[in-house]
């Protein structure tokens, strides 16, 4: 056998090696453990909090839950950085049963980030109410920051 015709053979065993371990790799069960379950519990309260007074329509919960330097992401409408409009846009597109949040049960997920707070990731639905319909379960991430022992929502990343 030629010394090319044996490289040849060498390097597709080895590419055939690498291709079946990365199947391997991406077949797991990823179970999800809380880092700490009293920072969990609380950042998911808070989810609780906010998105409750999201779905009546409790702006005054939802502003003070906010940052005032909000950034907030959305895969359809883009980047919004004013507070007053995104809860301005909350009355007029959220309020009146128009749309509700739900959480998809067991889909949070919280991790520390040291010196600023926690990123909170998980999956929710939307309701619109008027037209009796359900978005499909859609990623969220929101990051909170603790200021002076208070958790704001200072990004949002909001996914459909």
């Amino acid at each position: 056998m030629s010394f090319f015709k044996t490289c040849l053979i060498a390097a597709l065993a080895i590419f055939a090696m690498a291709c079946n371990s990365s199947k391997k790799s991406t077949n797991y069960n990823y179970v999800y453990k809380p880092q700490s379950q009293a920072l969990f519990d609380t950042i998911a309260h808070l989810d609780s909090v906010f998105f409750s007074a999201y779905n009546r329509c409790d702006i005054d919960v939802q502003a003070a839950m906010f940052s005032d330097t909000i950034e907030f992401y959305h895969d359809k409408g883009g980047l919004m950085t004013d507070k007053a409009q995104i809860l301005s846009d909350t009355k007029k597109y959220v309020c009146g049963n128009k749309v509700s949040r739900e959480l998809v049960k067991g889909s949070i997920e919280v991790y520390s980030i040291n010196n600023y707070g926690v990123v909170e990731m998980g999956l929710h639905k939307f309701h619109n109410g008027i037209e009796n319909s359900t978005s499909e379960p859609s990623k969220f991430i929101i990051f909170w920051q603790n200021v002076n022992n208070k958790w704001l929502i200072k990004r949002v990343v909001s996914l459909h």
